[in-house]
């Protein structure tokens, strides 16, 4: 897939641009503040309905606007579609395929991409929900009725702990808790399914991280990544530090549904004391090793720079391979600063094969040349040029 077309309005820092996109390479280059950043976070988030930086759409409204517009021709085996996608203040959004109504949640079916930016390095270092969202992320790409049961098993949790919390305050009254295994039932259900795709798409992106470690970092330190599932933990209810160990076994539905419901019983006094659920997707991590130890806290900065790009390459080669989209396209955002020139080098490489592949840099020349052969110059929320090639640094 490709996009051929961008058009914003009122979008971030854009009053209104219009961007045409090549296939292979396309750079944006500008000065930090200006707007490169914003082109293609709104591509990011018509395929993934979030952005990588905010949390909340409010921040995506240009200042002073009630709503904004993202449009994107996009082309996939000599097919195109027009996707449309309104943000508001004050109302839902609204979303349109070829002029056509739909659901806002089923954009990503049309479009597809995979985006790395210097955040991501949180993914190695950072706390356990940004690799669950991470993980989450992609399986709603790869399976977007994943999208529903998320939502699902997160609307019965704050049921669950609403009723906690109230049998709590009303000094544990057994009748309070007299729904709790109606909610106990639909919890395991969504929950039990969650950790099942969870350990299918670790699985899958094991092997192909090995491969885009040793395309980036230019070495084998043998990466692995396994789940941390909480029902399998021995203290559950603990607020202790992540895990160093992950769960490499093969497990069938029927073992995680049996785990999940002994971990509840095992932890419902501890609930009912605290009010909140203390076992389930909703505290699982994914743990990432080199050379067998832990990436968080071991590996360097390079390193964790590299398994958090190959993490991200690994998505985009999965994508490639399952989705009827074809190939995701793949950005790279302010990215080749961080890295060595070696480095930069391996990544174009990794990357290059890609349909498509939209490259945000400050400075020119810290972008391969082979990667800069449709380039876009940005300046204060304006497209100032567009050129097939370009040479001056910025």
């Amino acid at each position: 897939m490709i996009v051929r077309h961008l058009s914003l309005t009122d979008f971030r820092n854009y009053a209104s641009a219009e961007v045409a996109l090549e296939p292979g390479p396309n750079l944006f280059v500008g000065r930090n503040g200006q707007g490169k950043t914003n082109l293609v976070e709104s591509i990011g988030y018509l395929s993934s309905l979030g952005s990588h930086r905010v949390s909340s759409d409010q921040a995506l409204i240009r200042a002073g606007a009630e709503s904004a517009v993202v449009r994107a021709r996009l082309a996939h085996d000599g097919r195109e579609l027009l996707v449309e996608l309104q943000l508001n203040r004050s109302a839902p959004n609204r979303a349109q395929v070829n002029r056509a109504a739909v659901k806002p949640r089923e954009l990503p079916r049309y479009c597809s991409s995979v985006l790395f930016a210097p955040e991501d390095l949180a993914l190695v270092r950072g706390e356990p929900s940004t690799r669950r969202r991470f993980v989450d992320g992609l399986l709603g790409i790869r399976s977007p009725r994943l999208l529903g049961v998320f939502a699902d098993y997160d609307r019965v949790l704050k049921q669950r702990n609403a009723l906690l919390k109230s049998a709590r305050a009303s000094g544990l009254k057994e009748g309070r808790l007299s729904t709790l295994e109606v909610w106990n039932d639909r919890l395991v259900e969504l929950g039990t399914e969650i950790m099942a795709e969870r350990i299918a798409v670790v699985a899958a992106l094991g092997p192909r991280v090995v491969e885009a470690y040793q395309a980036v970092a230019g070495v084998d330190q043998q990466p692995a990544l396994a789940p941390v599932l909480s029902v399998f933990s021995e203290h559950p209810d603990a607020d202790d530090e992540e895990s160093t160990h992950g769960d490499t076994g093969e497990r069938t539905r029927a073992e995680l549904e049996q785990a999940f419901r002994s971990a509840l019983e095992r932890v419902a006094r501890a609930e009912r004391e605290r009010g909140i659920t203390l076992c389930g997707p909703h505290r699982d991590d994914v743990l990432f090793t080199l050379n067998g130890l832990p990436a968080k806290g071991y590996a360097s900065h390079g390193e964790s720079w590299s398994f958090a790009l190959s993490l991200k390459l690994a998505c985009a080669e999965l994508i490639r391979t399952d989705s009827a989209t074809g190939d995701p396209v793949v950005i790279l955002d302010d990215v080749f600063a961080e890295l060595d020139q070696g480095r930069r080098g391996r990544l174009a490489d990794a990357v290059k094969g890609y349909e498509q592949v939209l490259i945000t840099a400050a400075v020119y020349d810290d972008v391969p040349e082979e990667l800069t052969a449709h380039t876009v110059r940005i300046q204060a929320g304006t497209i100032v040029e567009q050129a097939e090639s370009e040479h001056a640094d910025v």
